[in-house]
């Protein structure tokens, strides 16, 4: 953990369960408008301190394209933001965080009690905080939540709104980031925060 990660839980109050693991810090405050949410920190990242280190990731070049970005550009005056603003985000309304707190080199290493584990812990730290949107990181991690967060049967994730709620939050799927996501280019990436972005209006 960086000592700017370390301020920052500080100040704000967001230390959680996370700090016990070698993890990422959950990035959490009042009154986010978005916290992003991802199935779980890559080994990669974490050795490096933050959200989405990896070089080939698609979210930092994805989300600095899109109008979801556009304001915090605006206040930083830059046109690309990177994984050492992830901190900063937090004070444009941005928070981050993870399915499942155990980072590994692959998702696919997760097991059902890793969700059973982490899901309800998930939901115990982001109805308190009250965000606007929740928005999950790809069909599996909307979906494994789902389940063992909220309690609900499996079925299929379409991307978009979906009905469920998280307290007052609304939650939206994007694709998930990963350049393994072959399915969707970084412009299809970039389209889906513009459709967040007009959600949020």
């Amino acid at each position: 953990m960086t000592e700017e990660h370390a301020r920052n839980e500080g100040e704000h109050g967001c230390r959680s369960l996370s700090e016990k693991l070698d993890t990422l810090p959950d990035l959490l405050r009042m009154g986010l408008d978005v916290v992003f949410v991802g199935i779980n920190p890559s080994s990669y990242s974490v050795a490096r301190g933050h959200y989405f280190a990896r070089k080939q990731s698609r979210f930092w070049p994805a989300f600095s394209c899109s109008r979801l970005s556009a304001p915090v550009r605006a206040a930083l005056g830059r046109d690309q933001l990177g994984p050492e603003d992830d901190v900063r985000l937090l004070e444009h309304g941005f928070g981050f965080t993870d399915v499942v707190k155990v980072p590994s080199a692959s998702a696919s290493t997760l097991r059902p009690a890793d969700y059973a584990e982490w899901a309800p812990r998930l939901l115990g730290r982001l109805a308190p905080i009250e965000p606007r949107v929740v928005c999950f990181h790809g069909a599996m991690a909307f979906g494994a939540f789902r389940r063992y967060g909220l309690g609900q049967p499996n079925a299929p994730v379409a991307l978009g709104a979906q009905s469920q709620r998280i307290g007052e939050a609304a939650v939206f799927v994007v694709p998930n980031p990963s350049p393994a996501n072959a399915h969707f280019t970084p412009a299809d990436q970039a389209a889906w925060y513009d459709r967040l972005a007009d959600r949020l209006g």
